[in-house]
This record gives structure tokens, sequence and C-alpha cells, in this order.
């Protein structure tokens, strides 16, 4: 009877041992990243484990701002040639449908529920409202012209369009979809984030070379943050695509021509490193933990991997053509 309960005892603890194993050889960042690349027409897929391309998927003209599902079931995809959102199924990796926006479709931002989303569209000055559970348009919203940048605060109550023409952030109340607010900032602002706390809102001037942060209750910009790097005309810094850190202390700012990334001190709005990439970067995202941030870089058609602990530059991964945007599996 003992003998029998050593021998069981040995092989759970071999089970154990083997699953411990197991455990400890799981890759500890292994996420799928989809990056458009807006000249070749086709979305990358990078496995974050090998940091290779694990395969290229057709997609319409003109791929731009891209983002997962709150569910993670499928990847939407702006093609601006074709006026419409693609629909990538994520475990197939096929694209499997469309929605319908209006014309060139840039950016978009969705509901907390993920239930609505609300499309940029560049050439029609307008914001399409989209039912992602009956793939149907709702309406428009009028803003200003070339809208681009696109955010919703955390509770879902306040949607932020930047206007690249206009110079402006319209604030829009999602329940009315009506402006409540215009704030003028930089010239030909790009991006909007929301902090995480929603106490402000960051917007980033491509051509003014700075990123105005807002107060989204006063509608008033509070503050601005400035780039200046050594050798560079400051014409060539180009401030686009911002990522935030979940703790809302440190902000990434990519800087266009300027092949760099500005890392920002969010408190003192102060740049506290630049981080050089690859060529003409626009966009970035972050690992679901947050341990790494890529970058999508659309000159040298790469996409360069930082090491955020660290703040260092740690790969370089070829993709497609102009590479734009970029999201990352949740």
């Amino acid at each position: 009877m003992q003998a029998e309960v050593r021998k069981q005892m040995l092989r759970m603890w071999r089970v154990g041992l083997l699953s411990g194993l197991a455990l400890a050889a799981a890759p500890a960042h292994a996420f799928v990243a989809y990056v458009s690349n807006e000249k070749s027409n086709t979305v990358s897929v990078i496995d974050t484990d090998s940091w290779t391309v694990t395969k290229t998927i057709k997609v319409g003209q003109r791929p731009r701002g891209i983002d997962f599902t709150r569910d993670g079931k499928f990847v939407m995809v702006a093609v601006g040639d074709d006026d419409t959102i693609q629909m990538i199924d994520a475990r197939t990796q096929a694209v499997v449908d469309s929605l319908p926006s209006g014309p060139d479709p840039e950016l978009f931002a969705q509901d907390a529920a993920g239930k609505i989303l609300y499309v940029a569209n560049e050439n029609d000055n307008t914001v399409t409202v989209i039912d992602l559970e009956k793939r149907a348009r709702l309406g428009d919203i009028q803003v200003g012209v070339e809208p681009e940048g696109m955010t919703i605060s955390p509770d879902g109550k306040i949607l932020i369009n930047t206007s690249e023409t206009t110079n402006m952030a319209h604030f829009i109340d999602t329940n009315s979809r009506q402006i409540v607010a215009n704030v003028l900032v930089d010239a030909r602002p790009r991006f909007a984030e929301f902090k995480h706390d929603a106490s402000e809102v960051w917007v980033s001037s491509e051509i003014g070379g700075t990123v105005s942060v807002i107060d989204p209750k006063k509608h008033e910009v509070i503050g601005k943050v400035n780039f200046e790097i050594p050798g560079l005309r400051k014409e060539a810094i180009q401030p686009v695509g911002i990522g935030m850190t979940k703790d809302d202390k440190t902000a990434f700012v990519a800087l266009g021509p300027a092949n760099r990334i500005a890392v920002v001190d969010v408190a003192s709005r102060k740049v506290t490193k630049y981080l050089l990439v690859g060529q003409r970067v626009w966009h970035m995202a972050f690992t679901p933990d947050e341990k790494y941030l890529l970058t999508t870089n659309g000159v040298s058609n790469d996409v360069s991997v930082i090491d955020v602990a660290a703040q260092k530059v740690i790969k370089t991964i070829q993709v497609g053509e102009l590479p734009w945007g970029i999201t990352i599996a949740p």
C-alpha cells in the first residue's frame, strides 16, 4: 500500500515538474501585432515572441487607421481609397466583412463597450457613427476640414476629433452627437489622446511642432510640450502619434521625419529622452503588458521595438511599404 502511494506521489511530482517547465518555457510577451501598410495595401502580422512577420494580409486601397474590436475577435482597418472599414477575422486572419463609412476614412475610435464606432472621414469633413453589432451606419457628425485624430473619454461621454486644416479639437457629446466646444490648437493637429484618468487631452500638431495639453472640462489649452533636437531644423520635428502609459506618468510622442520618439514626463510636460527609431515614424502601440512599444516607420518600411522600462530600441522588423497604423491583440 505504501509503495503504491509513493508511486502516485512520484507521478504527481513528475507531472508538476513538467508543467512548471512548460510554464517557464512559455513566452512572457507572446502577443500579435497588426500593421497597416499604406502603400502596399497590406496588413503585416507580427508575432511578438519571435519578433517576425508571420503573415501578410491583402486589404483594400490605402490602409491606415487600425484597431481591434473590444472582444478581440476582429481587426478593423480603414481603407481610405475604398471608402470603407474592412474587418479581419483575428482567428483566420482573413478579411471577412466591411463597415460603411464616408469618403477617405483615416482614424477611428470606439466606445468602451465596443458597440459604437466613430470614423473620421478626411475628404468629407464628417465623423461617421457606426453600430458595430448591426454593422450599420447610424449617421454623420459635421466637423472641421480634414478630420483625422480621434479619441474618446474613458466614460464614453465625450468624443474628440481633430481637424487638420481648421486647426481645432472638436469636443462632441456622444449622446446628442453635437459639438459642444472647439479648442484652437497649433497647425495641423494629427492625433489626440486622453489621459487614462481623463484629466487631460493631448493633441499633437504636425506643422506647429507641439503637443497641446487641454483641460477637457474647461475646454482650454493649459500647457504645451515643446521639442528641440540638436542638429535638426525645427520644421523637421513633426509630432504625430502619442502613446501614454497606464499610470499616466510617461508619454511617448512620434516625431515624424525627425526619426525619433520623444519620451515625455507627463507631470512636468518635459522631454526626458529622445529615442532614434526608423525613418518617418508615424504611430505606435503598447503590448498589453506594457513591456514593449512598437512604432511604425513609414519611409524605412519597418517597425521599431522599444523596451519601455529601459527606454531603448531593441529590435527592427521589416514590414510592407509605408507602414502607418498598428494595433496589438488585447
